[in-house]
């Protein structure tokens, strides 16, 4: 299939997902509005209301259950889904026969695990460590989903791993609503200093105090990322339809427009798409 042009605008992280609490438990009280279906359908008119291209549609349980209903998504007539971002059992003994199967599945490009939801040392254990190894030729991306504290630790584990492309979700989740950002900073500019890692312009608005956040507000996490990552290894991304507790989708789309407003054309291209084309491999 053909690759995506460049200058196309791309969301490189929401979810879809059936609703019930047994499976979305975190989904709590404050979160209501999440408490029902994200579907395809819906996923579509958010992304025609921002005039986005297309989308990469990212884990959110832990099943290959989740993975398959994601890729058969992706595949289906007209759809909006470029990649699928999966979920497979790394760390189990099956795991290389399982990523045999599945890394030439059309529209697979990367996996992920919930680290933030794991205890300290996960990234550092044996088997966990042995299957990223083994994705080192799948062309598979291994998306790292971390809080702040973490940092350390996935610094480490991405230097274990360094002909693995990997890209850091929603900016290694600073803690932007207990003004977090020196506890961040130093350990988020030693992470992008690996050139396999790349990163993503998503989750901030929920790390955020929800109903005060601004652009502003936001601005020095942004141009910490924009210097630490530069425009070639940063892409868009939305978190939705997580994000809507605290920010409509065109809302964020027009926050990272105006960040980005005073660069190139080509850097904004990057950002807004051609990053994560690239990164992922994408295609139409």
């Amino acid at each position: 299939m053909a690759e995506i042009p460049q200058r196309v605008r791309m969301d490189s992280h929401h979810h879809l997902w059936h609703y019930t609490p047994e499976e979305y438990g975190w989904i709590d009280g404050t979160m209501k509005l999440l408490r029902r279906n994200f579907l395809l359908n819906d996923l579509k008119q958010v992304l025609r209301e921002a005039n986005v291209d297309g989308a990469v549609a990212v884990q959110a349980r832990q099943s290959e259950e989740e993975t398959r209903w994601l890729l058969e998504l992706a595949q289906s007539e007209d759809s909006s889904i470029r990649g699928v971002v999966g979920w497979l059992p790394i760390a189990a003994d099956h795991f290389p026969a399982m990523l045999e199967k599945y890394q030439t599945v059309e529209r697979l490009c990367g996996l992920r695990h919930v680290v933030q939801a794991e205890p300290s040392g996960f990234l550092e254990g044996t088997a966990f460590n042995r299957g990223i190894r083994t994705m080192k030729d799948s062309g598979l991306v291994y998306d790292i989903l971390i809080y702040a504290p973490q940092l350390a630790e996935a610094i480490h584990f991405v230097d274990r791993h360094p002909e693995q492309s990997f890209v850091v979700d929603h900016m290694a989740k600073p803690d932007i609503r207990g003004n977090g950002f020196a506890a961040w900073d130093k350990g988020f500019r030693a992470l992008a200093e690996r050139e396999n890692v790349s990163c993503k312009l998503s989750g901030m608005v929920t790390e955020a105090d929800w109903t005060a956040w601004s652009a502003d507000t936001l601005r020095p996490y942004f141009e910490t990322a924009l210097e630490a990552f530069g425009p070639k290894r940063l892409m868009m991304g939305s978190d939705w339809p997580v994000m809507l507790v605290a920010s409509d989708y065109a809302q964020w789309w027009r926050t990272v427009e105006g960040w980005i407003a005073g660069l190139t054309e080509d850097e904004q291209a990057e950002i807004l798409g051609g990053t994560a084309n690239r990164v992922y491999r994408l295609q139409t």
